[in-house]
């Protein structure tokens, strides 16, 4: 190694402020996901930026403006209904530039999110999710009356703000189409607010018409429905974050849109934590969504075709719910391949069930026939004055003793016991289960070594054989 002292650069290279680091995102391949298709497959990777995601460009840009053409000015206050991430571009801009700044949530939005806006500043107002909109309750219409009942209050709206598109069409479109050397084919992005669908994909368009643009939305959300129908169809509930629509934004450009594709929640979730798992990029549901769209529309292409998808933030704010495991198997979201038995287990405690129901060898028999009628369960572990379990009462064989007379109420459970049930521990993956339960009708669940819970067939067939 030489001993030369390091050469440094004449002048010193800094940025004035945080707001300057925004854009020039980083165009990724995948790999382990995109094996099988043709195409190659890039993401953008929008958590590059400094609030970790693609509404840095909106936020920053739209309080910009609003100061350009005097909409905000000193002391003001910037108003939002966001999901979190516009809000966090705002509440960047608002730190920096000496706003202050009210973010109105829906409740359905992670704790992570709320945090990360009060820990710069910004006051987070929570209303229902289930307020339907127009309704004086729903979050659009609460910042709309925030920003006009303050002094100086400035309502962002990233619905209807073109400067929301704008953005993505001045820096998003043309980063897009300098990395990929003018070669792209296919550009693709959940919607939303339609932002970033819209403006980088005119940007795109305009550079060649021949570039599809192709929008990803969660089922449940209004958006394809609309562009094929030219009708507004009910919307219905999904779980992912920040995308979709009840309404139709302004900002969804459905001239630049060529396709919208419809997502499930499952779909969504499996692919961000494959995202994270093989090809080690963190990330959000929505980005989920985008990819599983994208691809779809791979499929179809061929292997001189370059499919960009947006993929726009991080997973840090999803770590309570969308990257927890008990999260995900509480709403049903977990593939038998991901789930635990311990998950399913989790499950059954969140009802009325106690966690184990178990009988001494001289209970009554009439004492196992009330618990099983109580509770409806189908067996009882028996358990001697040692703590060792040592059998197990059946309904069927319950039944069937006390109807021929075989048996009568007032018998020890013993008299009508089977062996004990097979055991498993709660670390296993369901699949385990499932084997097992394949020549037995249920198993004692095992945590630390100790039972703790039981798991039957009908505990885990919604999740074989959804």
């Amino acid at each position: 190694m030489s001993d030369a002292p390091a050469k440094t650069a004449s002048t010193p290279h800094y940025h004035d402020n945080i707001l300057q680091t925004v854009g020039d995102t980083p165009l990724v391949r995948l790999n382990a996901l995109a094996k099988g298709v043709k195409p190659l497959v890039l993401a953008k990777l929008e958590s590059f930026n400094p609030g970790k995601s693609n509404k840095d460009r909106v936020g920053i840009h739209i309080v910009e403006m609003a100061e350009r053409e005097g909409a905000l000015k000193p002391g003001g206050t910037i108003v939002e209904a966001t999901s979190g991430n516009t809000g966090l571009g705002l509440a960047l801009a608002a730190a920096v530039k000496g706003y202050a700044c009210i973010c109105v949530m829906p409740d359905k939005v992670g704790q992570e999110k709320r945090d990360i806006l009060k820990a710069h500043g910004a006051r987070v107002v929570i209303t229902p999710t289930s307020a339907p909109p127009g309704s004086p309750e729903r979050y659009t219409e609460v910042a709309k009356r925030l920003a006009s009942e303050i002094r100086g209050g400035f309502l962002a709206n990233q619905y209807f703000n073109p400067h929301n598109p704008g953005i993505h069409y001045l820096t998003t479109g043309p980063e897009i189409w300098r990395d990929t050397a003018g070669r792209v084919t296919c550009y693709v992005a959940s919607l939303g607010t339609g932002g970033s669908t819209s403006g980088a994909g005119r940007y795109l368009k305009e550079q060649n018409p021949r570039v599809r643009v192709v929008g990803v939305e969660p089922v449940g959300s209004v958006l394809g429905e609309y562009q094929r129908t030219g009708k507004l169809a009910e919307s219905h509930p999904y779980l992912v974050e920040g995308i979709g629509q009840e309404t139709i934004p302004g900002n969804v450009w459905f001239d630049v849109i060529d396709e919208i594709l419809t997502v499930t929640d499952r779909e969504s979730f499996h692919v961000m934590r494959r995202l994270s798992r093989e090809e080690g990029i963190f990330v959000g549901g929505s980005s989920g969504t985008a990819l599983a769209g994208a691809l779809k529309v791979a499929e179809r292409m061929t292997a001189e075709d370059i499919v960009v998808v947006m993929l726009p933030d991080t997973g840090e704010r999803y770590l309570s719910k969308f990257h927890s495991d008990a999260w995900l198997a509480d709403n049903g979201m977990l593939d038998a391949t991901d789930l635990r038995v311990g998950d399913l287990l989790r499950q059954k405690a969140a009802g009325d069930l106690p966690p184990l129901l178990t009988l001494a060898p001289s209970d009554q028999l009439r004492t196992a026939l009330s618990l099983i009628r109580r509770h409806h369960v189908s067996q009882l572990p028996i358990v001697n004055a040692a703590g060792e379990f040592v059998g197990t009462v059946v309904e069927p064989k319950l039944f069937g003793a006390l109807l021929d007379g075989s048996a009568m109420p007032e018998d020890p459970v013993s008299a009508v016991m089977e062996g004990p049930l097979p055991r498993l521990s709660a670390d296993e993956p369901v699949v385990a289960a499932t084997r097992m339960l394949t020549s037995v009708h249920a198993l004692l669940v095992e945590m630390g070594g100790r039972p703790v819970g039981i798991l039957t067939r009908i505990d885990v067939i919604g999740y074989v054989a959804p």
